[in-house]
């Protein structure tokens, strides 16, 4: 099993087929050279290392690497959604929802954050992808109904369906962004400043990824080698 309590400094694989990058350095649109330590050349974590580092080490894979950024941005982002699916049935519903939405997310979103950062160091990319897709938004949600179901959330399927939605695309560019140092809280990861100017950049990168493997692969099969 690989050794994966330093995995802030693996060498990051593209998320989506592309070449490996390494962390950016704020203030500069290009990328620089990682430092190569001795970690570096450890074998990458599987998915089944991560689940077990989890369970094996919950204080530190979870408390110790809390993630704050993702606790800040996705509280505010599931309350904003919170509050217009529920608006329909009024101001003080919505208030409501969107105040119950703020205290759950703030809290799990930064442990969900955590786990993800950790997949996002995990091979195959492929299957810690759809771990943190699945796995994760599952659990998730589970919670975040309970919770609106019990406090009487008056749209409580369209809001959960709509925090569904958002999961799936929102855990898939964590994931992306992460494998770039983007949005991560270990390792060499940069301030939320500058992690907000990359996400722009990195968005576009994301949303051209799967059109760039799909025009890879008809090359491929054109003009096999």
């Amino acid at each position: 099993m690989a050794q994966w309590n330093e995995m802030g400094s693996y060498e990051i694989e593209n998320a989506l087929a592309e070449p490996a990058s390494p962390p950016e350095v704020s203030g500069s649109d290009s990328l620089s050279p990682k430092k190569q330590g001795p970690a570096d050349t450890m074998e990458s974590p599987t998915v089944g290392d991560v689940f077990s580092g989890i369970l094996r080490h919950p204080v530190h894979k979870l408390i110790r690497r809390w993630n704050w950024k993702a606790a800040l941005l996705s509280s505010l982002l599931r309350a904003t959604i919170f509050f217009f699916t529920n608006l329909i049935a009024g101001w003080h519903a919505a208030l409501g929802a969107m105040l119950a939405e703020l205290v759950f997310r703030s809290i799990t979103s930064g442990f969900y954050g955590a786990i993800t950062e950790s997949f996002s160091l995990a091979r195959p990319a492929w299957a810690a992808t759809a771990a943190a897709m699945v796995a994760l938004p599952l659990l998730a949600h589970s919670m975040e109904f309970l919770v609106h179901w019990l406090r009487g959330t008056p749209k409580l399927g369209l809001s959960i369906g709509t925090s569904v939605a958002f999961t799936g695309l929102s855990t898939a560019f964590n994931l992306y962004a992460m494998r770039r140092g983007v949005l991560t809280t270990t390792g060499s990861s940069q301030s939320l400043r500058h992690d907000l100017s990359q996400i722009p950049r990195l968005l576009l990168g994301f949303m051209l990824a799967g059109p760039r493997e799909i025009a890879r692969r008809i090359h491929r099969a054109a003009f096999p080698e």
